[in-house]
């Protein structure tokens, strides 16, 4: 069992950062891929970004490559989103997720979710 818990979330100027940090209980952490997805008010649940068990990889969509890292630390249990040159679309609740084993973009794919944590951006 993993439990999740996001923050950071909040209001930011567009062009402006924002990391959002994701907090995890459990002692498998480690042996979990961790993904970030946003979802709109009635739109599907979307992926941001993702990161092997290890870190030694990390996925993107094409909307945020080049202006968000994300990265994990497994000593303490958290796995970040740093978000750069915010823009309005950016703005959602974004989710952490949580997946023994392998990495997967699909949401479906994902046992543990986060609560969420919104991020706005003023144009």
């Amino acid at each position: 069992q993993v439990q999740l818990v996001e923050s950071g979330g909040g209001l930011v100027q567009a062009g402006g950062p924002l990391r959002v940090s994701c907090a995890a209980s459990g002692r498998s952490f480690s042996t979990h891929a961790m993904g970030w997805f946003r979802q709109a008010p009635g739109k599907e649940r979307e992926f941001v970004a993702g990161i092997s068990w290890s870190g030694g990889s990390t996925y993107y969509a094409d909307s945020v490559k080049g202006r968000f890292t994300i990265s994990r630390d497994n000593v303490k249990n958290t796995v970040y989103l740093q978000m750069n040159s915010l823009r309005p679309e950016d703005k959602d609740v974004y989710y952490c997720a949580a997946n023994p084993g392998a990495f997967y973009c699909y949401a479906n794919k994902y046992n543990y979710w986060g609560q969420g944590t919104q991020v706005t951006v003023a144009s």
